[in-house]
């Protein structure tokens, strides 16, 4: 569907900027409409485009100055075109009713900022085919060609400027205008080929046979891209130059189907995206809430059982508590715990998900965490229960300590090892620490044994001394296993910025002997002295950096040095190689050996006996110049002397026979000089080296973006003013009406922007602004190419809201205000179509079908506007 709505929302010029816009595109020369053959192509064409748009409301015409000589076909056709609605039309059948039916037309497009040039209401009802034609293309020009200009005041250039880009990677395709560069009909499948590929086999088609291409493309056109045949083949070949008007009309209609095919495809594009991440997010959602509710039970369970407070009755049941809680916290709770961190990943990840993409913030239950809370404290409270049982019992938790603090695993640690083992010891001595409150109450408890003259009291005093001892013992062996640690983590990291140190100079200094060893070992080929005596002068540069690069290997190599006597000195076994590299100090020298002794010498020894060779065939050259400058000479003066004679003619024939034989016989004794040049070039021909050329090759789309920036600097002068940058925009298909996120406003003087409204851009002065400001950010007035790149790369970053969403439904729809189940499936892949019909409420507008779907609030629920 061709969209003509958005360029008829304003009033677009000035009385000034219309009679010049209008004069210019609007030259109607009716001189023209005396050659039968052009007006016979140009009554087919307007009539199959006035079609075009009449069937969209359930008519047509078939004769073009008869149909709309009542004028309420003329009113109908703006209607459909304009999107707007006209005055009533007066449904008389008298004269008078016809003329203000046509009036009402051409006041409704002089209103849209056309002037109409000797075109009055009583010629078209009288059916003057003139008029009647002219009418109807200021009509083409004003709703189907001027959305298209892209410079100046012509619509014309942008239309040729779209054609010629797009046709021009095909071969006998040469559009320079729209009559004779479309004879052929290759021009029209490739603009079809270029689109839709599967439509055309173009490598078939012949340029000998026109009416063949021409009749393929219009066909193919009609049947696949609803647009409908307006020219006939025999009329464009047997006339010598086609009516550019008909075909500026038909082009069009290829512009304006495939800008609305790319539309579509975007449109549907964006919410496929959008649909993805919407069903992604609820799927998180969907597992978050599961996995909190499976948590939340298992609390549920649990907080009963911790909130058991009743005394056991035996020192048997107290110590099957004590073990069914350490089962708790060993076995159960941790899985539990995990679940809880992973359950907060989730949520968190969720909530960045639904931020990035604009979409309300998700609220999960509070129960889940409360719960999770009031158990915690009953965990933390539970062991009050048990704390004198504890006390008295657990006092073998020192056991195996000493062990572990007296082993030298740190002795063949890494760094990072290292790191962990004091972050290990870190927690041991917060765990010393916590049990030393548990020391000093079993101190206080055998004190007051004692003082009740406990029966058993000589055997605790015995275990509270033992105990006491064994902690002083821990605390002395934890103090000397903390300088060992921090020692050995000063010294490993002295290494690893020795490591790093290495790492940064071995690599470029590496690299450098793998450049060295390949540009020392590559096949060189030259031509002449000079060449080779530039290579034997660049590899004398090469050899005099070598001193200074082996001061840099020594450099390196002392690094490396300097980390074994570090660790021989403190007695660290280092574990494995450089962590940051893998560049071995022997690998080093290897190659260095190699360059220093072998490659270089062999450079050496090849550049000298190249030397040679080229002295050598300089030698032949010269040699062969030498005796070609004499034979040469002496060649082209026995030749006219030879020509002399025979054009003198003196003599009788016996004596010109006589003079030609003394010839022949000087020639054959000067035959041995050349044998000898004959000689000479069969050597040169034997050492001739031949050269190869090189090409360079750009990419296409910057191909594209140079030619598109060359063709609108009309000054040549590298940069861009702001017309020329915004036409410039325009012919490579940047969409200015639809793209609103982008914002795109280009130009601030008054007449310019006047043709910006009328392709359908709302530009304000904030727009402007912003726009200029990035691609000219000094105010300088002027665009250079490399800004004009910046932008189109960063301008072309897709993104989506949910205005953009609801424009991609309504092209989908077809500028309904709903969609149907059909049009999504056939639109969108299946999963997402299913998606969409599911979720979309009811459409209950007062244009409402059976089965329509409101995807204006689907689409705003979707970034949170209203609920889902």
């Amino acid at each position: 569907m061709v969209d003509y709505h958005g360029a008829n929302n304003q009033s677009l010029y000035s009385a000034g900027e219309q009679q010049t816009y209008m004069e210019q595109e609007n030259d109607w020369d009716r001189d023209l409409l005396l050659d039968p053959a052009w007006e016979k192509q140009q009554r087919k064409t307007f009539t199959a485009w006035c079609n075009s748009h009449l069937r969209k409301a359930g008519t047509q015409i078939e004769n073009i100055e008869e149909d709309f000589r009542d004028g309420l076909k003329l009113m109908l056709l703006l209607e459909v075109i304009s999107g707007e609605r006209l005055p009533k039309p007066e449904r008389g059948k008298m004269r008078v009713h016809k003329i203000n039916n046509v009036n009402k037309a051409l006041d409704f497009i002089a209103s849209k900022g056309v002037k109409l040039v000797s075109i009055g209401a009583e010629e078209i009802v009288d059916g003057n085919a003139k008029m009647t034609l002219g009418m109807i293309w200021t009509i083409i020009l004003r709703f189907a060609i001027q959305d298209i200009s892209v410079e100046e005041t012509s619509a014309k250039e942008g239309l040729l400027l779209w054609c010629q880009r797009k046709t021009a990677p095909y071969k006998n395709v040469n559009v320079q205008n729209f009559h004779i560069s479309w004879k052929d009909g290759l021009a029209f499948n490739a603009l079809i080929h270029r689109h839709r590929p599967e439509l055309i086999d173009y490598d078939k088609l012949r340029k000998d046979d026109p009416v063949t291409n021409l009749n393929n493309a219009f066909e193919v056109a009609e049947r696949y891209l609803d647009i409908p045949k307006m020219l006939d083949a025999e009329d464009i070949v047997n006339t010598a130059r086609p009516d550019e008007k008909a075909i500026m009309t038909y082009v069009s209609s290829f512009y304006h189907a495939f800008s609305g095919a790319q539309k579509a495809e975007t449109a549907a594009n964006r919410i496929c995206k959008v649909l993805a991440v919407n069903q992604e997010n609820e799927h998180l959602m969907e597992d978050y809430e599961k996995l909190a509710s499976d948590l939340l039970e298992w609390i549920r369970r649990t907080i009963p059982w911790l909130e058991n407070r009743a005394p056991e009755k035996t020192m048997t049941e107290m110590q099957q508590k004590l073990e069914d809680f350490r089962d708790y916290r060993r076995v159960h709770k941790p899985p539990k715990v995990q679940e809880k961190c992973q359950l907060e990943i989730n949520f968190n990840t969720l909530q960045t998900k639904l931020r990035l993409s604009n979409r309300p913030a998700f609220m999960p239950s509070e129960g889940l965490f409360f719960a999770f809370f009031a158990m915690t404290k009953l965990v933390h409270s539970q062991p009050v229960l048990l704390n004198h049982w504890l006390i008295l019992k657990d006092i073998c938790w020192t056991d195996g300590k000493e062990t572990m603090l007296t082993q030298k695993d740190y002795e063949t640690a890494t760094l990072s090892e290292i790191k962990a083992l004091l972050k290990k010891h870190e927690a041991f001595e917060s765990d010393l620490a916590a049990h030393q409150d548990r020391v000093e109450q079993i101190a206080a408890i055998a004190q007051e044994l004692n003082e009740l003259d406990y029966y058993d009291s000589p055997s605790v005093n015995a275990r509270c001394q033992k105990i006491c001892e064994q902690w002083d013992a821990l605390g002395s062996l934890t103090q000397n296993r903390r300088e060992s640690l921090e020692r050995t983590e000063k010294q490993l990291e002295s290494i690893d910025e020795l490591y790093l140190e290495y790492a940064k100079r071995a690599a470029p200094f590496n690299n450098w002997m793998e450049g060295a060893m390949e540009d020392l070992q590559d096949m060189f080929i030259v031509h002449n002295i000079e060449e080779i005596q530039g290579l034997i002068t660049a590899h004398d540069q090469f050899k005099s950096t070598l001193p200074e690069a082996n001061k840099e290997r020594e450099a390196i190599q002392a690094i490396q040095a300097e980390v074994q006597k570090i660790a021989q000195y403190n007695g660290i076994k280092l574990a494995g190689n450089n962590p940051y590299t893998t560049i071995t100090p022997q690998s080093i020298d290897k190659k260095w050996e190699k360059v220093r002794s072998q490659l270089v010498p062999q450079r050496d020894q090849a550049l000298q006996e190249e030397l040679a060779r080229q002295q050598s065939n300089d030698h032949l050259r010269r040699q062969f110049a030498n005796q070609a400058n004499m034979i040469g000479p002496w060649i082209q003066n026995k030749m006219e002397e030879i020509g002399r004679i025979s054009i003198e003619m003196n003599g009788t024939l016996e004596d010109q026979l006589t003079h030609l034989r003394q010839y022949e016989q000087s020639i054959i004794e000067y035959k041995p000089n050349i044998d000898q040049l004959e000689g000479d070039h069969q050597l040169i021909q034997e050492v001739c080296i031949c050269q190869y050329t090189h090409t360079e090759t750009i990419q296409e789309q910057l191909h594209e973006y140079r030619t598109s920036f060359n063709h609108f600097d009309k000054d040549h002068s590298g940069v861009l003013q702001a017309e020329e940058f915004k036409a410039c925009l325009i012919s490579l298909g940047y969409d200015v009406e639809n793209n609103k996120q982008k914002r795109t406003g280009i130009m601030d003087s008054d007449d310019f922007r006047a043709l910006l409204i009328s392709t359908g851009n709302s530009l304000g002065d904030a727009e402007f602004a912003r726009i200029m400001g990035i691609v000219d950010p000094n105010n300088s007035g002027a665009v250079t190419f490399q800004a004009f790149i910046d932008f189109m790369s960063r301008e072309t970053t897709d993104t989506d809201t949910a205005d953009q969403v609801i424009a991609s439904f309504k092209i989908l729809a077809g500028d309904k205000n709903y969609i149907t189940a059909e049009e999504l499936r056939r639109e969108l892949p299946p999963d997402q179509a299913e998606y969409c019909i599911a979720r979309m409420a009811p459409y209950t507008g007062p244009d409402a079908v059976p089965g329509a779907l409101d995807y204006m609030s689907f689409s705003t629920a979707l970034y949170g506007e209203s609920d889902l």
